[in-house]
């Protein structure tokens, strides 16, 4: 069955803008009339800026809003520089951005969705999460989802009557060096090196999200896979205390149907 969306969206280490990528991004760009983009922390790997994302992306701004269909989506910009650098990258919603979103939340009185790369609750969350969390509970009754990629897992974690759901990764999980592994082909791998370090998924994942602006309900369509070569469980690798080899952890995007808080 060919679905008919009313828009699609990338959550973020799509592309960096190098002249070889051209051809995915102007791919996605005319896939839909309505294509959102989200930046994600790998974006600028190899020396790139934001400003060289945004345009070859054709974003206009790095977080901004639209109306579709009766639902207000707003999309975040989690790699904002914070006072003090602690990690590799930064993640982050600085003062300007919270401000503009507190006026969006109580600015529009439909169904809001949030997108951002980095999640905002549940694992390897944005430095500053639960401020941003604080403003967003503050509009529980309209926020009837907020999505991230970053973690390649499948999980929801409710705070503060507030829906947050990590959208699966489109291709594999990332082990490491220690966990380093032959996936793939000598062949495959001695042009593609760093595939030893991830365990990949054999089909790419992706997921159809239906929200009913009346009720506020959403499905997220299941989509499955399966692991090329060992798994992480097989390699005894254990990502996070929190999180289940098996569960969050898999080729997967599981099957659900998420209702609207009741307030």
């Amino acid at each position: 069955e060919i679905q008919q969306p009313d828009a699609i969206i990338q959550l973020g280490d799509f592309a960096v803008p190098a002249e070889k990528n051209r051809a995915l991004v102007n791919r996605f760009n005319t896939a839909h009339s309505r294509t959102l983009h989200v930046l994600g922390n790998h974006d600028i790997d190899g020396g790139y800026t934001t400003e060289q994302v945004l345009d070859f992306w054709e974003m206009k701004a790095r977080y901004y809003s639209q109306d579709l269909g009766g639902v207000r989506l707003i999309v975040l910009d989690g790699n904002e520089m914070p006072a003090k650098l602690t990690e590799k990258y930064p993640a982050h919603i600085g003062p300007q951005q919270l401000e503009w979103l507190r006026g969006e939340l109580q600015s529009h009185e439909s169904p809001i969705v949030v997108f951002s790369h980095q999640p905002l609750a549940g694992a390897w969350p944005i430095d500053n999460a639960e401020e941003v969390r604080r403003v967003l509970s503050t509009a529980s009754s309209q926020v009837v989802l907020a999505l991230n990629g970053h973690s390649h897992i499948d999980d929801l974690v409710r705070v503060d009557n507030v829906n947050y759901l990590h959208v699966n990764s489109a291709s594999y999980v990332w082990v490491g060096k220690s966990f380093g592994h032959p996936s793939y082909s000598k062949e495959i791998l001695s042009a593609y090196p760093r595939l030893a370090f991830a365990c990949p998924y054999r089909d790419a994942l992706f997921t159809t999200l239906t929200l009913e602006p009346d009720s506020g309900d959403i499905t997220i369509q299941e989509r499955k896979s399966e692991w090329v070569g060992e798994s992480p469980a097989q390699l005894g690798r254990d990502k996070h205390p929190n999180l289940i080899n098996g569960e969050q952890i898999a080729p997967r995007i599981r099957s659900r149907r998420i209702a609207r808080v009741a307030q």
